[in-house]
């Protein structure tokens, strides 16, 4: 992939450091709060990362094959510059979250993309089968 698709390849790896990202929050934020695991409930602030680290997992899950299929349907360049607003999105999604503000922008953005890519590569796969 990475030889065929380096855009999407770095794409791919931006939204897979965003995720860590999340991951470390959250760990910052059990030290931060004193919250041991399995414990997942606490202050109001520790949920909002526990939260966004949930709900970025859930979205990555879709996220990454979207992404690949719509880069072999489409090609290297339309599936990065399309994936691209997934990773951006989620860092506004989440800087906003754990803000306590509107967070609507970050989801859109990154949920946009992604079903985007899906009908996309949906579309792609139609018109090679055909």
């Amino acid at each position: 992939m990475i030889e065929s698709h380096p855009y999407t390849a770095i794409v791919l790896c931006l939204g897979l450091i965003v995720y860590i990202w999340t991951m470390l929050r959250v760990g910052r934020a059990r030290a931060q709060f004193k919250i041991n695991a399995p414990v997942m409930t606490g202050p109001v602030e520790f949920e909002r990362v526990l939260r966004v680290h949930g709900n970025t997992l859930e979205q990555l899950v879709i996220f990454v094959p979207a992404l690949a299929l719509f880069a072999a349907a489409w090609g290297d360049s339309p599936a990065a510059l399309l994936g691209v607003f997934w990773p951006i999105g989620r860092v506004i999604y989440a800087v906003r979250y754990y803000a306590g503000v509107n967070r609507s922008l970050g989801f859109g953005l990154s949920f946009i993309a992604t079903m985007v890519m899906l009908v996309g590569a949906l579309a792609g796969a139609i018109m090679k089968a055909l």
